[in-house]
């Protein structure tokens, strides 16, 4: 963005206490904040491509993936009383699953091969949604499109393809961290990746397409929006009112070094961007850092699926907050965007309550263990995993989240799961569970509900015996709350190690719109111990 404002608090904080005897439901209101008159960003560039079958696809080729994803932890000022020692016994997790479910219900219906390490880069940043006739992916750098019988349609290709013509300061750049999503509203898809031109001089933008129509293999709409410091790690999620993105916002400094420069929402017009209007406005929300970490950090905005949300309902945004890093007690923190596009000073970032979650220990550290190697991989266990799913029933509203923690506080990695609920008045956590049902380590998960209620939950999984591979569990709308009653599934064992630490950075569980039942999932694994050499995969399968 060319022009920045200060935004300030609207009101004065608020402290409510509230004390909660309903059993599993941990509320708690928090020091209100709120963010209003947000910067009104237009487009950089503009215009509307070839359809996407007839343009040469520009092969992969090697790209330098920056240091910048995901930047380290130290990066970020914390606070005094910080926790140095994350790995400090705690006990047990409360709610944690042990074992395995036992039911064999599910029905396998695709697993193919996804894109592969084309790009020679890494982490893949594994990603793809599925829409009506396709399943597009998109990685570290490249993307490919398939029939859903797993029929290659066109790929792999790198991720410029999109923005093939596109001229510009980001033209040839692919900055990694793409998102690909269908919009099951619109039927249409949306694509975007970031395109860093100079990190000595500032300039960063996010490229952004929108399918035409339902066809990803048509035209596009494509947009570039300019951001002072760097949008890291940007998730998106689809809302009636809005593409909603969250990033971590990182300066540049002179030596290569980076400055915490704080989290930040955008919203850009939905409506516009279908329609194809070169001036879809963006709106931003700009958090000033903070000193102390994850106070917010990484958030991620509602994804929905299935039918929209009741007309005027905001966007619900979640981040977590482990007490280990100075807090109170772990939480989710909750919050609001709501957005008028006649009126944009009417539009309002909230932070609406704190849901107390049982005790965790997060340790975002490098533990996760591997057969006939030293090298250890990350848990990535500093933030919710993507995505935010969001789903409206007849007389509630479920969101679903999970992240990486350190099951019983041994340096093992399991999957925490929430299903929060809403009734009309507030959320609540309905359910939560930790699944580790062995010694192997589970983590990079990712989780999503169909329209029976029925859950699924991605990972990928790792020990001492065990190459990093991609399994799944579920659990029925009715089964007992907080259990993954399902047996695992493998959808691809690995069969090598990786000799570098990075892994991930997140993986996609996804619904079929279709019949809003089958379930997607898309991550990586390795045939052979290497350090550039990952491959992914794509399978569906119902429960």
């Amino acid at each position: 963005m060319k022009s920045k404002n200060k935004i300030s608090p609207a009101f004065a904080k608020i402290m409510l206490i509230t004390l909660c005897l309903i059993v599993g439901i941990n509320f708690v209101f928090a020091q209100k904040k709120q963010y209003q008159s947000p910067i009104v960003v237009t487009p950089v560039k503009y215009d509307k491509s070839e359809p996407l079958r007839n343009i040469l696809p520009v092969p992969p080729q090697k790209r330098q993936q920056l240091k910048r994803e995901i930047p380290n932890i130290n990066n970020i000022p914390l606070p005094e009383n910080y926790n140095q020692d994350l790995s400090q016994p705690q006990g047990i997790d409360p709610v944690l699953q042990n074992y395995f479910g036992n039911l064999n219900l599910n029905v396998a219906e695709n697993n193919f091969e996804g894109v592969g390490c084309v790009n020679s880069s890494a982490p893949p940043d594994t990603q793809g949604d599925v829409g009506l006739e396709h399943y597009f992916q998109m990685v570290n750098s490249s993307f490919a499109i398939w029939d859903k019988s797993g029929n290659l349609l066109y790929g792999p290709a790198d991720n410029i393809t999109i923005w093939d013509g596109f001229i510009g300061p980001w033209s040839g750049t692919n900055s990694g961290d793409p998102i690909v999503l269908y919009d099951n509203l619109s039927d249409r898809w949306l694509a975007s990746q970031m395109a860093i031109v100079s990190t000595t001089q500032g300039h960063y933008y996010m490229v952004i397409a929108i399918s035409e129509t339902s066809d990803p293999l048509g035209a596009w709409y494509r947009y570039a929006y300019a951001f002072d410091n760097l949008p890291d790690y940007p998730k998106f999620g689809v809302w009636p009112d809005g593409y909603y993105m969250s990033i971590n916002q990182f300066g540049s400094l002179p030596n290569g070094g980076w400055t915490w420069e704080g989290a930040g929402i955008s919203v850009f017009d939905r409506n516009a961007m279908i329609a194809g209007d070169p001036d879809a406005a963006m709106l931003f929300f700009d958090f000033e850092p903070t000193n102390a970490f994850g106070d917010p950090f990484s958030f991620l905005t509602s994804d929905m699926d299935g039918s929209p949300p009741p007309q005027g309902t905001p966007n619900y945004l979640s981040y977590f907050k482990d007490d280990a890093w100075g807090f109170d007690y772990d939480n989710l923190s909750i919050w609001e965007c709501s957005v008028d596009w006649e009126n944009i000073n009417n539009s309002a970032l909230s932070e609406v309550a704190i849901l107390q979650t049982e005790p965790f220990n997060s340790n975002p550290g490098t533990y996760i263990t591997q057969p006939g190697i030293n090298q250890k991989l990350q848990s990535l266990g500093s933030r919710l995993m993507y995505s935010l799913q969001y789903r409206k029933f007849d007389d509630y509203e479920v969101i679903l989240a999970n992240h990486t923690v350190d099951a019983d506080n041994s340096n093992h990695a399991g999957v925490r799961w929430y299903e929060l609920r809403n009734y009309g008045n507030n959320w609540e956590i309905y359910q939560q569970g930790t699944y580790a049902p062995d010694e192997n380590h589970r983590w990079m998960g990712s989780i999503a509900m169909n329209a029976n209620g029925d859950i699924a939950l991605g990972y990928s999984v790792s020990g001492n015996e065990t190459f990093p591979s991609i399994r799944y569990t579920g659990r029925s709308a009715n089964d007992p709350l907080g259990v993954m009653t399902y047996a695992e599934e493998e959808i691809m064992a690995g069969s090598g190690s990786q000799m570098m630490d990075r892994w991930g950075d997140y993986s996609m569980m996804t619904v079929d719109p279709v019949n809003d039942l089958t379930f997607w999932f898309t991550t990586e694994y390795l045939k052979s111990t290497g350090s550039f050499n990952w491959s992914t995969r794509i399978a569906s399968f119902n429960l």
